[in-house]
């Protein structure tokens, strides 16, 4: 059963969200407080494909999920969306120490997740893009007939309108009122606006000059608004009563930000495109091998903050004056290597529904509307994004040094190529070739694609050879079946050691990659090196202390060895709250090794457990 299916029938069997005080989400497990317990059925909800089992604890009706609990999470949110108002997941709840790193994929995670309500749409709409290119070049169509003009429509309709969609999910995921942030984003791309932007005119606001740019199809000025009307609309909301405020706060938000949209916004996005197409030009004419770098490399990352534009008129008046222009091909590394990550994701990854966007995204981006591959693949999942880049940049700086140009302005892509025909067209192509290849095989070995997946994977070659797992935190070894805690207790969610700790540092007891890690630092999950699946639980209940007394010393996606720490955490703080500070090891794979359990004594960082 799927996420969506399985929200849908645990709802329907809890009794729906009237009968749920509130519900959140711990390493393993949908933990509900509901208003009548006797309405549930538990032995039902037990039978559901997809559960583990149900354990009922601290006033707690507590669905085990296992890995996949955050995703089913979400789908129980999307279907009931008022559980979510003040009710946040135990995991996400707890802000950390805010770092550049934490604060970055912070942003990227928003930019990412507002594209997500509309990808199938940009998705659809960027394969007819591309069919329709291809449909020119065969001469099957031509731009004036009146089907493509129409089917031109439909495709480009999306990406024209971007800003609007981009208000309606950036004000939900903000939490304001969608549809003032639509109708402001609505202004941003009218036709006076954008008819005045084109002409570069300059119009008067009580004696403010505004110079209105063009907003259509652009990302970033959109979510800077969302973000302004975020500050802003509770202060309307308190100033005027309710009698009116329904009216007269939304006329408040468009009077003032629409303004401050045009006059602040505009130029900051204007200047930032010019100084962006100077230093790109000037880059290209003076260090070619440089300008192949920074174009392939970074090129994804400057339609995300949608100051490409700049460049289009650039590369077309290149074109006019000097029958070629030399950044059009440069930019096509940067397109396919995204392709090439997205084929990554569709051939590795175990989740069925990411299997079929990337699968669809990886064509998308091959007819250049790289869009929904950034938004809905490898921006989302951040490491094939990154790898993509450099992939990118590898290619970018080949094709820089053929020399090859571009003999008409066409949409970056495979169907561009035949106007790059002329000097360096072969090694250009090579360069085409290394960006796709090396954006996949980066992204397939190294971009973390099953990172908490729910399917699980069998043991690498490597582990025929056997694998023993260290103590994670110096203690007394005790069985699980003593646990007062059911789920570990039964080894419903696989075999392990349990240890009372002496110490609150929690070190890692293989080598291998952070797949899972909470914030709150009490669950950490490892894949090790050589294919074992390992949960580390700190304490009974203790997500309950959302993130008290614990703090977490690395990063998802990490790559740690043996004994590196992983978790500090105050073992006598937790004990005195009231809960146990007994460390589990599980391994969740355990299904598929045979494990052996050494000794019952005092540990250090000697193995604890086998596999074989």
């Amino acid at each position: 059963m799927n996420e969506s299916g399985l929200a849908q029938q645990l709802l329907n069997l809890i009794g729906g969200k009237q009968n749920i005080n509130q519900v959140w989400h711990c390493a393993t497990r949908l933990r509900f407080t509901l208003k009548d317990r006797a309405k549930v059925p538990k032995d039902k909800i037990e039978a559901l494909d997809g559960v583990i089992t149900v354990v009922e604890a601290s006033g707690q009706f507590q669905v085990v999920i296992g890995n996949n609990v955050g995703d089913v999470y979400h789908e129980v949110v999307k279907l009931k969306p008022s559980l979510s108002e003040g009710e946040t997941s135990g995991e996400t709840a707890v802000q950390g120490k805010m770092t550049f790193k934490s604060a970055f994929n912070s942003l990227l995670t928003f930019i990412s997740g507002v594209f997500t309500p509309f990808l199938g749409a940009m998705a659809g709409a960027g394969i007819l893009k591309g069919l329709l290119s291809l449909a020119v070049v065969m001469g099957w169509l031509t731009a004036k007939s009146g089907a493509y003009q129409i089917w031109w429509a439909a495709a480009d309709g999306i990406f024209y309108f971007l800003p609007i969609a981009l208000a309606f999910t950036a004000a939900k995921q903000l939490k304001v009122n969608q549809f003032v942030s639509m109708a402001i984003a609505a202004a941003m791309v009218s036709p006076g606006i954008v008819a005045l932007g084109a002409k570069a005119t300059t119009i008067d606001f009580f004696g403010i000059p505004v110079v209105p740019a063009n907003y259509t199809a652009t990302v970033l000025p959109i979510l800077l608004v969302v973000v302004v009307q975020k500050f802003l609309e509770p202060v309307f909301n308190k100033l005027w009563h309710e009698s009116v405020r329904n009216i007269m706060a939304p006329l408040c938000l468009l009077v003032v930000i629409v303004p401050l949209t045009l006059i602040v916004v505009g130029p900051i996005s204007a200047t930032v495109s010019s100084w962006l197409a100077t230093a790109i030009v000037s880059l290209n004419k003076s260090v070619p091998i440089l300008a192949g770098l920074v174009l392939g490399g970074f090129w994804q990352v400057i339609v995300i903050f949608g100051v490409h534009w700049a460049l289009v008129p650039v590369m077309m008046n290149n074109i006019a004056q000097n029958g070629t222009d030399l950044m059009m091909p440069i930019l096509l590394p940067a397109v396919l290597s995204q392709a090439g990550a997205a084929l990554a994701v569709f051939l590795r990854t175990r989740d069925a529904k990411m299997k079929s966007l990337a699968g669809s995204s990886t064509i998308t981006a091959l007819f250049g509307i790289t869009e929904p591959t950034i938004y809905g693949i490898t921006l989302k999942l951040k490491k094939p994004f990154y790898l993509a880049c450099v992939a990118g940049a590898v290619g970018g700086m080949i094709v820089a040094i053929s020399g090859a140009g571009a003999n008409a302005a066409a949409l970056a892509s495979v169907l561009s190529l035949p106007t790059f025909i002329g000097k360096g067209f072969g090694l250009s192509v090579v360069g085409d070739v290394v960006a796709f290849a090396l954006g996949t095989v980066l992204t397939y070995f190294f971009g973390g694609i099953n990172a908490g997946a729910k399917t699980k994977t069998a043991p690498s070659a490597n582990s025929e050879l056997g694998e023993a797992l260290a103590a994670p935190v110096k203690g007394v070894l005790v069985p699980l079946t003593g646990l007062a805690d059911e789920v570990f207790a039964s080894e419903t969610m696989g075999k392990g050691v349990a240890i009372v700790p002496e110490n609150g540092m929690v070190k890692a007891p293989v080598a291998g990659v952070i797949r899972l890690l909470y914030p709150t630092g009490h669950a950490i999950g490892i894949q090790s090196d050589k294919g074992s699946e390992i949960l580390i639980h700190i304490g009974i209940d203790t997500v309950n202390l959302k993130g008290k007394h614990f703090q977490p010393l690395v990063a998802q996606g990490q790559h740690v060895e043996i004994g590196t720490p992983l978790v500090q955490f105050d073992h006598e703080a937790i004990e005195k709250e009231g809960y146990e500070s007994t460390v589990m090891m599980i391994v969740t794979n355990s299904d598929q090794y045979q494990i052996a359990t050494l000794g019952q004594g005092a540990t250090d960082d000697r193995p604890v457990m086998t596999l074989a």
